[in-house]
């Protein structure tokens, strides 16, 4: 008998020590649980976070796309507008170049009229009025008298100047 009653306690121990283990095996399987259930609740709350992030660096780029089209779309425009202009100054040069040319050669041609008529350029052309001209282009005034005579003369031979005649671009009309 006294071994019936043994083994009862030791049933009781047994059966109270395993229970005390499956409330052990409990608790840390609620701990576990609980572990998992806050990791899980974080890792939703980070990727909640993330999705966040990239919707807003997702509109960023969207944002910076526009403005790089409206930056390209002014600069398309200034590149237009300056090869518009580059395209009328350099029609207007050309017109320029070809009225240089022209008045060139007219100049020259009038340097060569000039040199033929006026072969002896220190021959004095006037009379003695006051005013002469001599050939080459030098004036002279005595005592202040400008007379009419020596004013038609200078008219009557415009060539008796050596100097070379200057013309504008601005006199003729195109």
């Amino acid at each position: 008998m006294a071994t019936s009653s043994n083994s009862s306690s030791m049933n009781q121990n047994s059966n109270s020590s395993s229970s005390s283990e499956e409330e052990m095996m409990q608790q840390v399987h609620q701990i576990v649980d609980e572990r998992k259930r806050k990791r899980m609740q974080s890792n939703r709350e980070s990727a909640r976070r993330s999705r966040i992030r990239k919707q807003k660096h997702l509109d960023d780029l969207s944002l910076q796309v526009e403005n790089l089209k409206k930056s390209n779309n002014q600069i398309l425009n200034n590149i237009n507008v300056t090869n518009q202009e580059f395209i009328r100054i350099e029609s207007e040069n050309s017109i320029l170049r070809a009225q240089m040319l022209e008045l060139s050669n007219r100049l020259e041609s009038l340097n060569e009229i000039n040199e033929v008529l006026g072969t002896n350029n220190h021959d004095y052309v006037g009379n003695n009025h006051g005013l002469g001209i001599y050939g080459d282009g030098i004036m002279n005034i005595n005592q202040g008298h400008f007379g009419h005579d020596n004013v038609g003369l200078m008219m009557n031979n415009p060539w008796s100047m050596n100097q070379p005649i200057m013309a504008s671009a601005d006199m003729f009309q195109y």
